[in-house]
């Protein structure tokens, strides 16, 4: 059975996992540097090939709320191109609170503050492709939810 990749986007560096062929387990993978898009698709293109992946899930930055924001949108542009450039289709996982619980994991082994960032990345996209795999590995995704109107927005009341 063909394995999933498990990507946690980010502007400058992307985390990236495997799971087994079994799709059970997911394993922390690299970090790869973002250079630019020609480099970046051949980087993807071969990582695909080499571990035998048919879909790739790509973390969604939603709001605690579950609202999705601006980092979200960049998630799905990036979704987007990746699917293009690989050929691969693209499924959107919730990523809430991946980083932190990977940060807090670093922590918790003692690992130096500037050793942690490049294993955050790739610990998050492991943390998310994990729990992707736990919920059974949905092909479909809970529709997009819009950004918040400027009514859902709180403001002060004047007294």
């Amino acid at each position: 059975m063909p394995r999933i990749l498990g990507l946690d986007f980010g502007t400058k560096r992307v985390g990236a996992a495997v799971s087994d062929p079994r799709r059970m387990i997911a394993t922390p993978l690299e970090v790869h540097e973002r250079t630019d898009l020609a480099q970046d698709a051949r980087h993807y293109k071969n990582l695909v090939s080499e571990h035998e992946v048919d879909r790739i899930v790509i973390g969604l930055p939603l709001h605690t709320g579950g609202r999705e924001g601006t980092s979200a949108s960049k998630a799905r542009t990036f979704g987007t191109w990746i699917a293009n450039a690989t050929g691969l289709p693209v499924l959107y996982y919730d990523e809430r609170y991946t980083s932190s619980e990977a940060e807090d994991a670093l922590i918790a082994i003692g690992m130096k503050r500037h050793k942690r960032k490049g294993y955050r990345d790739m610990l998050a996209a492991q943390i998310l492709l994990q729990n992707y795999l736990d919920a059974g590995c949905p092909e479909t995704e809970l529709p997009a939810t819009p950004l918040a109107d400027p009514v859902d927005v709180d403001v002060e009341e004047e007294s």
